[in-house]
Formats: C-alpha cells, sequence, structure tokens
C-alpha cells in the first residue's frame, strides 16, 4: 500500500541522510590505530623452500603486510570516497592527514629495508627514476613522425623488430 498522495512523513525525521559513522576526530583516529595494530599482528606468511643435507622443507615465512588507504577503509567499513569526505571535514582534516603520512611512512621504510616489493611500493608512492632526454637546445631527439619518409618509417618498424626477435631468441 502506498504512502497517501500530499503526505508530509519526510519533515518528521529528526535528520537527513545516514549519521556518520565516527562522530568526532578522537573516534576516527582510535579506529585507525587499530588498523595499524592488526596490520602489525597479522603479516602475510610465504611458503619457502630449504635444502639441509638433501631433505628440503618448507618453512612458513611471515613478512611484512604493507598498510593501504584501501585496506583501512575495508578495515574501517567505509567507502574510498568517505575517507576523503572525512579528510575535508573540519577537526578530521588533522587525522587524515597523519593516518595518511604514517601509511606512507610504513610503505616507505617497508620498501627501503627490502621487506616490501621496491618496484611496486615505487610506484604506489609515485617514486621513479626519471631521466628526460632531450637533443640540442632541449629539441627531441628523433624527428616527428609527419617528417619522415615512408622509407624511413619502414627501416626504424624493421630495427624494432628484428630487436624483439633477436632478444625473443636469447
Amino acid at each position: 500500500m502506498p504512502a497517501p498522495s500530499g503526505n508530509q512523513f519526510w519533515k518528521v525525521r529528526s535528520s537527513h541522510g545516514r549519521a556518520p559513522i565516527f562522530a568526532n576526530s578522537d573516534e576516527l583516529w582510535q579506529a585507525c590505530t587499530e588498523y595499524f595494530e592488526w596490520v602489525e599482528a597479522n603479516p602475510l606468511h610465504e611458503a619457502r623452500p630449504f635444502a639441509y643435507q638433501g631433505e628440503v622443507k618448507v618453512e612458513m615465512i611471515e613478512r611484512m603486510r604493507a598498510m593501504t588507504i584501501s585496506g583501512l577503509c575495508i578495515f574501517l567499513g567505509i567507502a574510498r570516497r568517505t575517507w576523503d569526505n572525512y579528510g575535508e571535514r573540519d577537526g578530521f582534516d588533522d587525522v587524515t592527514a597523519r593516518v595518511e603520512a604514517i601509511i606512507r611512512t610504513q610503505k616507505f621504510e617497508g620498501a627501503a629495508a627490502d621487506l616490501l616489493n621496491t618496484s611496486i611500493i615505487a610506484r604506489e608512492l609515485g617514486l621513479a627514476d626519471k631521466a628526460e632526454v632531450t637533443g640540442k637546445d632541449g629539441a627531441g631527439l628523433a624527428a616527428p613522425m609527419d617528417e619522415l619518409s615512408k622509407n624511413d618509417i619502414a627501416r626504424r618498424v624493421a630495427f624494432l623488430l628484428a630487436q624483439g626477435l633477436n632478444s625473443a631468441a636469447q
């Protein structure tokens, strides 16, 4: 049975929308520290074979679990967008900035100590070794494609294909 036409039941509500999960920044900080403790208490496990005197054994090795904002959001039961919204609210911005700095530092230090995959963490943190190579007076090294003859383009394509075949044969 539908609501009566012209009803104004919505005016009776004391609030509109869902109440925030964390009423204040202290509650959010407490929940984030619980995530940090959970990450430390639940390392990843790797099966690693060892050979000693001709006998092979497989041992489970504990590996560092990287903290992530995505993992934090799953732990807190919120969407990433909700986390971002907390970061824009007065009183919560300091907590979200501190938590993001802690997570970034944990990943960086874990990668620096070779406890985490350095390539993955470098990409995650936006770290990259980039070198820009230019020609004379900052110009590009190669001529633009529209300035090359069809013969030049064919030669370059053949060269690249030959390189690919050579590396595949090795």
